[in-house]
This record gives structure tokens, C-alpha cells and sequence, in this order.
């Protein structure tokens, strides 16, 4: 099983970075081998949109089955959960202590976002208001 850590840092001794989608790193440990990889988020982080959503897509690619973050917006949570993912908030503290929080089964599987993620998160459908300008016409008053 493959479990991704947002981190701050590219070393298990690394803070836990709050953010999913635009973390700086994902570590991630394979409890077979029960050893780290780093993975650089910079590109990713620094995207226009949907970072979430590309940061899922980055964990699908190698194969992570648990994420252990602070917080998922809407999009991106519900992107993780499409792709078989798991998720648990409330990641604090090193990689290390979240890691070992989650094996000591001190974390709870999220049920949804807890972050509203960024304002185009929740795009609402506008209605085109057509609103005729009154004419207005001028005299030309002539001395």
C-alpha cells in the first residue's frame, strides 16, 4: 500500500503541509518496503486552476490508495475519492507523527471536503440580465 503526506519539505522530519493541492511536496511511504519517496509539487502548486484535481491525478499515477493531508477542497476531494483514494484530515506535526498517528489508527477517514477551497470551487450558474438602457436624446438648443 502506497500512503501520500503533504509535507513542506522532502524529508519524513518535514512539517506536514495543511494545503492538498498546492503543498510543496507529497512523500510517499510504501508499507511494504516501508520507505519514502519525494515528490516535488512545484508545478502543480503553481498552476492557474484546479490544482487539486492535478495533484489527484499525480497520486493516481503512482499508485497512492491513502492520503493524509490538513485539508481538500470540494473538487479535489471528491477527484480522490473517484480515483479509489482515501482520505484523512486533520494531518499535523512532522510526516513522521502524521504517519505514525494514521498506523496507530488515530485518524479518521474523511466524509467529505473541509476546506471550500478556492472561490471557483462553487460556480454558480449566472442568468444574463438584459437590461434596455433608457435612449436618452439631446436637443440641440440653437441661439
Amino acid at each position: 500500500m502506497r500512503i501520500a503526506i503533504t509535507a513542506r519539505g522532502s524529508h519524513p522530519s518535514s512539517e506536514v503541509d495543511e494545503s492538498f493541492g498546492r503543498a510543496y511536496w507529497f512523500l510517499l511511504f510504501d508499507t511494504k518496503t516501508e520507505s519514502y519517496v519525494a515528490v516535488d509539487n512545484t508545478v502543480i502548486r503553481n498552476s492557474q486552476e484546479n490544482a487539486g484535481v492535478k495533484a489527484a491525478e499525480l497520486l493516481k499515477e503512482r499508485n497512492v490508495n491513502i492520503l493524509l493531508t490538513g485539508e481538500t477542497g470540494p473538487k479535489a476531494f471528491r477527484s480522490l475519492v473517484e480515483k479509489g483514494i482515501k482520505v484523512f484530515h486533520g494531518a499535523s506535526g512532522s510526516v513522521e507523527d502524521t504517519l505514525n498517528a494514521w498506523l496507530e489508527k488515530g485518524m479518521i477517514e474523511a466524509e467529505h471536503a473541509n476546506s471550500p477551497g478556492s472561490p471557483y470551487c462553487l460556480v454558480v450558474q449566472s442568468k444574463t440580465l438584459q437590461v434596455d438602457a433608457p435612449k436618452v436624446l439631446l436637443d440641440l438648443l440653437k441661439p
